[in-house]
C-alpha cells in the first residue's frame, strides 16, 4: 500500500489485496467482503489500519499484542480480531505465555468499576452517615497490602487508596491478580504498560485516569513518545471492526437473496 492519494480507480482490487497482504501478512473473508463491496472504501480502510505497520515503530510481535489487548478487552470482545492477532503474534515469534500474559493484563480492566464507582459510593455513605466523615487511618494489614502493590507494580494511585480503605478483601485479591504478570511474566515492563494503555484508551472504554498513569509508567520504563503514539494508532482503528462485520453481513445477505431469487 502506498498512500491514499491514488484513487482506487487506478489500483485494481487484486493490487489492493496484494498490497494489504504484503503489509499485514493476512487476509480473511471480512477483508474480501469489504473489497468486493467498495474498493475505494477498502483503500481508505487499508490506509488507516496500516499506519502503524508502515511506520514500523513497534515490532510485528508487539503490534499484534497491542491489537490483541484492544480486541480482547471486556468492553469490546471482538472475537475475529482476538483470534487473528493471536495467530499473528505466534507467527511473529510470541510465546503462548506472552499471549496469556496480555490476556491477564487485559483482565484488569474490570477494576475500573471500583475505581470509578467506589469514590461515589464512599461520598454517598459519608453524606448519609454510613461512614465517618473523616477516613480512618489504614490498618497494619492495609499498609502491608499497599506496600505489596507498590513493590509489584512500581506505582501508587489515589484510586487504589480508596479501594484499599473501602474494600480491603477485593484489593488483596486484585493485588494478586494484577501482580501476576509483574512477578512471573515474560514481557518487558514498558510493553505491559502498552497493553494497559491500549484498552484504557480504546473508544469502548476511555478510562482517563488509567491512560495518564500508564503513559507515565511507560515513559518511566523506557518507552519513547513514538512508541506511545504507535499504541494510540492501533487503538484508533477499533471502529473499523464494525465496517468489516457489516461488509461480511452484507455479503451473506446478498448471497442469500441471490439463492432465494434463483429458487423463485
Amino acid at each position: 500500500m502506498t498512500t491514499n492519494t491514488v484513487s482506487a480507480q487506478a489500483i485494481s482490487p487484486t493490487q489492493l489485496r496484494e498490497d494489504f497482504e504484503r503489509l499485514h501478512g493476512r487476509w480473511d473473508e471480512r477483508l474480501q467482503a469489504l473489497l468486493e463491496l467498495n474498493p475505494r472504501m477498502f483503500e481508505v480502510h487499508a490506509g488507516l489500519v496500516g499506519v502503524s505497520n508502515r511506520q514500523g515503530v513497534l515490532s510485528e510481535k508487539i503490534g499484534h499484542l497491542v491489537h490483541l489487548a484492544v480486541a480482547a478487552a471486556a468492553t469490546h470482545l471482538y472475537g475475529p480480531g482476538t483470534e487473528g492477532h493471536i495467530r499473528g503474534a505466534l507467527r511473529a515469534g510470541a510465546t503462548e505465555q506472552e499471549i496469556a500474559e496480555v490476556l491477564q493484563l487485559t483482565g484488569t480492566l474490570g477494576i475500573h468499576a471500583h475505581n470509578v464507582g467506589g469514590p461515589i459510593l464512599e461520598k454517598v455513605l459519608r453524606e448519609t452517615g454510613n461512614l465517618p466523615q473523616t477516613p480512618e487511618p489504614l490498618t497494619e494489614h492495609q499498609h502491608r497490602l499497599k506496600a505489596s502493590f507498590e513493590a509489584r507494580r512500581g506505582f501508587w494511585h489515589e484510586d487504589f487508596e480508596q479501594l484499599l480503605r473501602l474494600d480491603p478483601d477485593l484489593f488483596e485479591a486484585y493485588c494478586e491478580y494484577s501482580g501476576l504478570p509483574w512477578t512471573e511474566g515474560e514481557l518487558e515492563p514498558k510493553v505491559r504498560e502498552f497493553i494497559y494503555i491500549a484498552f484504557d484508551v480504546a473508544a469502548t472504554h476511555l478510562h482517563r485516569p488509567g491512560i495518564e498513569q500508564h503513559f507515565r509508567n511507560a515513559l518511566r520504563h523506557g518507552a519513547t513518545a513514538q512508541e506511545l503514539l504507535a499504541v494510540l494508532q492501533i487503538a484508533s482503528t477499533l471502529g473499523t471492526h464494525g465496517v468489516l462485520e457489516g461488509a461480511l453481513a452484507m455479503a451473506r445477505v446478498r448471497a442469500h437473496e441471490s439463492v432465494t431469487a434463483e429458487q423463485e
